[in-house]
Order: C-alpha cells, then structure tokens, then sequence
C-alpha cells in the first residue's frame, strides 16, 4: 500500500485524515460544497512532489475516513460491511494518491491532476461488480456553481471543474509559499494570474450554461408516500402493511379530490415496493392495487417485486396500473445492487457469511430501458440506486423520456443521510438531463425537481405523505445526452497518457544521471 512519507509520518497522514473528512462534509447532509475544493486542494499539497509510494498512501490516508464518514449509513447492514466497503473504495483514492505524485513534476499538473480524478471516477464507478459512484466530486456539487456544467458533459465534466478548481488553489498555495524562488516582473505574474483566471472560469463557467425549463406541454402527478412500519432491515412488517399504507394515503386523496380539496391528477406514481407482494401471483395484493388505482381514476405506477424467470430469482418492477385493464408495461430494475439485492458467488460466500442467507431470492436484471407510457406522459423509469449510474438515466432520456421517474425504498436507511444523498444525485440528473424528476420513497424523501435541479416540494421521512404538482414534459435533448460518456473517457484518457509521460519522463531522466 506504500509508504509515508520520511520525517513526516504522522503530520503528512494526519492532514491527510482532515482532507478526506473535509470531503465528505461537502456532501450530504451537510451540504458544504466549497469543501470539495478544499479538500482536492488539499490533496494534491499533500501528493506533490512526493514519491509514488508515498502518493498512494496518502491517498489512502485520505480516502479511507471519506468514505467511512459519508458511508456511515451502512452501518444498519452491519459494520463489517460498512468498513468493508469503505475500504474497497479507499483502494481507489489509494491508486489516485499514486498518480497525483507520479504527474506533481510535470508542467500543467494541475490539468492532469483533474483528470485523474475523472478516471478514478470512471473506474469506481463500473468496478468492481458494476462499480459503486457514492462520493462523486458531482453529487457533492449538485446545488453550487458548478452544477450547470452537468447540461455539457454530465456529471464527469462537473467532477472535473471541481477537481480543477481545487487543484488550481493548490499550486496558488504552493506559488505563494515559494514566492521568494519564484520569477520576478512580468513573467513572475503570468502563471499565477493564469491560474487564477482558470479556476475563476471552471467555477463560474457554469453560470453561463443555458438550462432550459419550458415544457412541450405539462402533466399533473400525484407522488404517494406511504411510509412503512418500521424503518431498518425489516421495513416490510407483516404482509401487505406497505400495500395497504400506500393504498389508503392513495383513497384519501381520491376522498379529498371527490370533495373538491384538491385537482384530480393526470397520473399517480408509488415508490419502489410499495407491494410487497407479487400482485401477479398473489390475489389480495392484486385486488388491493386494483381497488386504490380505480379510486383514484388515473393510471398509477406502482413498485412491486415479482417472481423471475425461475424460482432463484424475483423482479424489482415498475409496473403501469391501469384503473380499468390492469397492470400493463412494466420495467425491471437494470442494476441490482450486490450483497443487498444479490449475492455475488453465492455458493461460497453463503457459507461463510451466514448473515446473506437474508437475501433468499437473487434480482434477475432487467434488460430494457425505464421508458414507459404513463397515461399522458412517456415517463423515464430509474429504480433506487440506478439514479447514481450515468448511462440508466440518459438512456432512458435518448430513448424518449419526456420526464424522468425514481422510484426508491430508502427505508433501510431512514434517518442516515441516505435519503439526502440520493436527492442530491437527482437534482444533478435534473439539470443535466435537462428532465422533470419525480421521486417517489416508500419513506422518503419524496420530492418535485423542476429541470434547473430546484426542489419544487418535497417530503419529509418516516410520514405518510402525497405530493401533487404540475411539470413539464420535455422532448429536447441536452449536450450531455447526445455526447454520452465520450467527455468522460476522454478526460480519463488525458489523464492516464500524463501517467505515463511522467514514467517516460523519469526514466529518461534516470538515465541521464546515470
């Protein structure tokens, strides 16, 4: 794993520790995003300059109390997996730490130190076992200047400006801490007056960004939060207590519109497992569904699991409810989340984690994109953590998706800061998207995002609750979503080929000496 650096063990790691928690108050709940440039600055001091060896630990020493604080949540599965998982991901700011060192004595190391952090993030996020993005520089940023940038290039372009900025800040630092070796005149003045011109226009470029907001036309919805018995590992309850909750806060507004207290809406929309029975196979759970959506009168989504393919496995779904045919089109959740809604090697890992045999079923993935007709509205459907993957949402944008759906049980981790994480990576879908995105929580947070990313409503957790409003249906396509991933691999791209300059470098240079 490296080593630290001689004479400064303890100092160098204690920054260290402090710049990785200053990261992950950048996020959710918190919500101090100049942290994020703070923290990046931090790191790249902390890596210049130094060896490979002593990089990588660093970075380590960094990455490690990151994701332990904003990953606190996972403590409700156990703690061996929260730390587990933290540090997995540690091992990926591990590498980062390596390479911010190797680049630190090239010229433009600040420009090779943001792209680094663009393909750590590309990796993380599709390795291993389909990748886990939590910790994003983006969804730290999700509500800060930099945010509109995500109409150009997604998500990764917002990581990048912000690793920029502060890897800008940091050679602004080192600048004026070495001031009395640096140039005089004219030419001392260039590079730090260039620094500053770059960092002010990655910060504040985004502001430029036309977002666009007007509907083609507008539909009106009505989100359903039911809320559950208990929050936690066991949500569920006895049988049908999520289906009935849903059901009667789905009555009571049919009870409030027939009596003139509120608008009939256009469509209804539950969260993910908002039936915690297959409604195909189970007959009281179909009727149930069927008496609350023809009480409403409108076509409903509702979130259910349902038996797969063969009896290993059951479905995650969105399913289209009709008030008089029936369940109709449905999605099946793409992404299942490993060692939550599958067990990777099961065979082996069961036996000697005995705390998996909870997941009795594996999630058989979907195979097509969320893209459904909602009555009037072509909905996009993202189940759950899907919203945290790049290529879910914007596909179901570039297939069509006039507004984007996220239905999600956060009940597991009510309480945790979870839910508000997950809120920030929707706004950030919002804007870059440039969709409408309605999310819909069994517990919450449910919520309204208009497509500038504002939270038009909003519920609070552990209540039932309904939310009703009118948005935009939208058919034009952002530059995000017609360049894809092709800003991010490019970005990664320039980063990698700077690694191996900077070994090429070095090796000519040794050779020189020698």
């Amino acid at each position: 794993m490296g080593v630290p650096p001689a004479g400064g063990w303890g100092r160098q790691t204690a920054l260290a520790v402090a710049a990785g928690l200053a990261l992950a108050a950048a996020f959710p709940p918190y919500d101090l995003w100049p942290l994020s440039i703070v923290a990046v600055a931090a790191l790249a001091l902390l890596t210049h300059g130094r060896t490979v060896r002593q990089g990588a630990w660093t970075g380590f020493a960094f990455g490690l109390p990151f994701f332990l604080w904003l990953l606190d949540w996972i403590r409700v599965i156990g703690w061996d997996a929260w730390f587990g998982l933290s540090l997995a991901e540690a091992l990926f700011l591990w590498a980062l730490g390596g390479a911010l060192a190797l680049t630190s004595r090239l010229r433009g190391w600040p420009l090779w130190g943001a792209c680094l952090w663009v393909a750590e993030e590309l990796v993380r996020d599709r390795q291993p076992l389909g990748g886990f993005p939590w910790g994003r520089l983006a969804f730290a940023n999700t509500a800060s200047p930099f945010t509109p940038l995500a109409a150009l290039g997604g998500a990764p372009l917002v990581t990048f400006a912000v690793a920029l900025t502060g890897s800008l800040l940091g050679y602004l630092v080192l600048r004026f801490a070495h001031r009395g070796k640096a140039p005089t005149g004219a030419t001392g003045w260039l590079k730090p007056t260039a620094a500053v011109l770059c960092a002010a226009l990655a910060t504040s470029g985004g502001l430029l960004v036309p977002i666009p907001t007007k509907g083609d036309s507008t539909v009106r919805v009505a989100l359903i939060q039911g809320n559950v018995q208990q929050p936690g590992i066991d949500f569920l309850g006895r049988p049908m207590q999520v289906l009935n909750n849903h059901a009667a806060e789905t009555e009571a507004l049919a009870q409030r519109i027939a009596a003139g207290q509120e608008q009939q809406p256009d469509v209804v929309i539950w969260p993910e497992n908002s039936s915690d029975l297959d409604p195909y196979s189970d007959p009281a759970a179909y009727a149930k569904i069927t008496e609350a959506v023809r009480s409403i009168g409108v076509p409903t989504l509702v979130g259910a699991l349902v038996n797969g393919p063969d009896a290993q496995h059951v479905q995650n779904e969105g399913i289209v409810w009709d008030p008089i045919s029936g369940p109709g089109a449905h999605y099946t959740k793409q992404h299942p989340v490993p060692f939550g809604e599958y067990v990777p090697f099961r065979s082996v890992l069961m036996k000697v984690i005995t705390r998996l045999q909870r997941v009795a079923h594996d999630f058989y993935p979907g195979k097509g994109n969320g893209v459904m007709q909602l009555g009037p509205a072509r909905i996009g459907d993202v189940i759950c953590f899907e919203v945290a993957y790049d290529e879910i949402p914007r596909d179901t944008v570039n297939a069509g998706g006039r507004v984007l759906v996220v239905q999600t049980n956060n009940a597991t981790y009510a309480k945790s800061g979870q839910p508000e994480q997950q809120l920030a990576m929707s706004r950030l879908r919002a804007v870059e998207h440039g969709r409408a995105v309605l999310i819909a929580a069994t517990s919450g947070i449910s919520a309204v995002i208009r497509p500038d990313g504002t939270i038009e409503s909003r519920t609070q957790e552990l209540v039932p609750a309904e939310l009703s409003a009118n948005v935009p249906l939208r058919d034009g396509r952002t530059l995000a979503d017609r360049v894809g991933a092709g800003p991010e691999w490019a970005l990664a791209g320039v980063g990698l080929l700077a690694c191996g300059g900077a070994v090429l470098i070095g090796r000519r240079r040794h050779r020189t000496a020698a």
